[in-house]
């Protein structure tokens, strides 16, 4: 049985002036038990980065090629703004990626980011910016009680 690796917890890191942050030791500890690499790119529905590792874009790339045909625009553009924007970043003999000046200006992050996992993927936020998402997603949780559907088979 293959074993999951998920990313959990809210962590907030410092950014040095090259653009350095140290990844949570726990999402290190899942790369280095995986083998794979953390890929970052610009998140497509928010003023964050994405982060994951490298299998669950693959399994992305499968997925568009299997519900978008090869040629539509639809595909080229989602295609163009993931994989386009995507980078492999590994991290240093301290635990530290060097995030690209775009991932950090989309994120508007400068001094400090915080870590917020998220099952399969993370994102990287400004701190700011994420208590007041943080703050709103509560919210709309408390209005509309979110429910998850059974995914065994059991009734």
């Amino acid at each position: 049985m293959r074993k999951t690796f998920l990313f959990m917890d809210t962590v907030l890191n410092k950014v040095d002036a090259k653009g350095r942050v140290s990844l949570p030791a726990d999402y290190r500890a899942i790369v280095k038990e995986t083998g794979s690499e953390i890929v970052c790119y610009r998140s497509l529905s928010a003023p964050c980065i994405e982060g994951c590792l490298e299998d669950l874009l693959d399994k992305l790339a499968t997925q568009i090629e299997d519900s978008l045909d090869f040629f539509s625009a639809e595909q080229d553009d989602l295609t163009n703004l993931v994989f386009g924007d995507a980078k492999r970043y590994t991290f240093d003999s301290t635990g530290r990626i060097m995030l690209a000046d775009k991932l950090l200006k989309h994120a508007q992050i400068t001094d400090a980011a915080i870590f917020v996992g998220k099952g399969r993927k993370f994102q990287i936020w400004n701190p700011e910016n994420w208590a007041k998402e943080e703050q709103k997603i509560r919210a709309a949780a408390l209005k509309h009680r979110p429910s998850v559907r059974r995914l065994d088979n059991e009734a």
